[in-house]
């Protein structure tokens, strides 16, 4: 089991806040701005090559491609790289369920388990316990790294971390006076009728299981069945079919049982291999086609192969050994309303996640962050950010470290700027090993 460490299991709401404040002792807020890249620090294009080892080596040249788009997508893929850098600075010691990959495209629209739309962090690949500052510095690069594409000067963007830091202070404070249920039920609504998410919301509500069908899939021979896209979407042996709907048995007893009693109404009809994401690329995906109450009512799982999170060699935390588990328990810790068909299962020795693909699922994109937009999306990020970490740690603990003043937005916008700043030059250093031919890119694959 995953579990956030608590000060004191009968600790008063004052004797908690008393010790989080207690901790500005250990790091002070003003000095979280702070980057100065080690000595030791490994070259990048090594470390990342490294962290790839273990990726199907055929499409390694798809993660390098997508990575040498822009800083911001070298950013992305780059996660084992900003792990070991955060992982040499000085923390608050506070320990909450870090998302570990927190950065704006990684928090989006999806459906609820009852079928609204609703607005949280959607990506728990590095999850596990960790320092609360991790997934805040991560997140306000991450604001830097997207308004620099969007053409936002550094003060627009250090402005856009400001508030995406009091926003978090703000959440984290408003948890700290809940009840726990409080904090259970907890969901972010507020933002829904203005800025830039009821736009994302839109987009969300036409990414539904019926315009995947049409996407992914093709009619043959009277039957629906998945297209072939090589490299990005692959027909299956039947020798691996038959393992992956295998895994799908032991995959129904991680749910409960009203939730299995749904799944168990579907027919599975095909597979397919599918390359996804960034950081993800080279990794085992596979898609199921399934069928529930007729040929109207398609149904997509996702079975998604779940390494040791970037962050593992770094952190003592005990977490489950299957990593698909790991993925599961750290996203229903930080999030209000997950998946219904949120599961893990194993094949030929690796673990996997399993979920429905893309129902109802929308990201913001950079270019989409001009003006104003950057601003009213770093506060809504602040907010769910709070409210994750709030419902995996103790909100009284991090509100009285984070407390009420802007020393604290000052020295993350101060780290974001910094940290923006060395992912370019490595991102530079990246694109160097490419144009070398140290790295095989994909073309036309960003």
């Amino acid at each position: 089991m995953m579990t956030a460490p608590m000060v004191a299991p009968l600790a008063s709401v004052a004797e908690r806040r008393d010790y989080g404040k207690s901790r500005r002792q250990v790091l002070r807020s003003g000095d979280q701005c702070h980057w100065e890249p080690p000595r030791n620090r490994p070259d990048p294009v090594e470390l990342l090559i490294s962290a790839s080892r273990d990726r199907m080596p055929e499409l390694l040249p798809i993660k390098w491609a997508r990575m040498a788009a822009s800083p911001f997508g070298f950013f992305r893929g780059a996660v084992p790289l900003m792990a070991a850098d955060l992982a040499s600075l000085p923390t608050t010691g506070i320990t909450v369920q870090i998302c570990g990959d927190a950065h704006l495209r990684n928090l989006g629209a999806f459906a609820s388990p009852t079928g609204a739309l609703v607005f949280d962090i959607n990506d728990f690949d590095e999850t596990m316990p960790g320092p609360w500052e991790w997934d805040v510095k991560r997140l306000a690069t991450s604001l830097v790294l997207s308004g620099r594409e969007a053409g936002q000067s550094d003060g627009a963007c250090k402005e856009a971390v400001k508030n995406f830091v009091a926003e978090y202070r703000m959440s984290v404070h408003h948890c700290s006076g809940l009840t726990v249920l409080g904090i259970a039920r907890y969901s972010v609504f507020r933002h829904m009728d203005a800025g830039p998410l009821p736009e994302l919301l839109k987009k969300a509500k036409h990414a539904t299981p019926e315009h995947t069908l049409e996407k992914l899939t093709q009619s043959r021979k009277g039957a629906r069945c998945f297209k072939e896209e090589k490299p990005l979407l692959t027909r299956v042996s039947g020798k691996t079919r038959r393992a992956v709907l295998t895994a799908l048995e032991s995959y129904r007893d991680t749910l409960s049982s009203e939730r299995r009693h749904f799944f168990e109404r579907y027919q599975p009809v095909d597979v397919a291999f599918k390359v996804v994401g960034t950081g993800s690329v080279g990794t085992h995906d596979y898609v199921i086609l399934c069928f529930g109450n007729g040929s109207e009512d398609p149904f997509f799982l996702q079975m998604k192969e779940e390494p040791p999170s970037a962050y593992a060699r770094y952190l003592k935390a005990q977490v489950p050994t299957n990593q698909g588990k790991r993925v599961v328990q750290g996203q229903r810790l930080m999030q209000a309303q997950s998946d219904i068909f949120l599961g893990w299962t194993r094949m030929d020795g690796r673990d996997y996640l399993v979920r429905q693909l893309a129902d109802h699922k929308a990201v913001i994109d950079a270019e989409d962050l001009k003006g104003p937009v950057l601003i009213a999306y770093a506060k809504m990020c602040g907010e769910v950010l709070g409210k994750g970490h709030a419902r995996s740690g103790d909100a009284c603990v991090l509100d009285g470290y984070c407390g009420d003043a802007e020393k604290l937005g000052n020295a993350i916008a101060e780290f974001a700027v910094a940290y923006a700043d060395q992912s370019t030059a490595d991102y530079k250093r990246f694109t160097s090993a490419v144009r070398k031919g140290r790295l095989a890119v994909a073309k036309g694959l960003c």
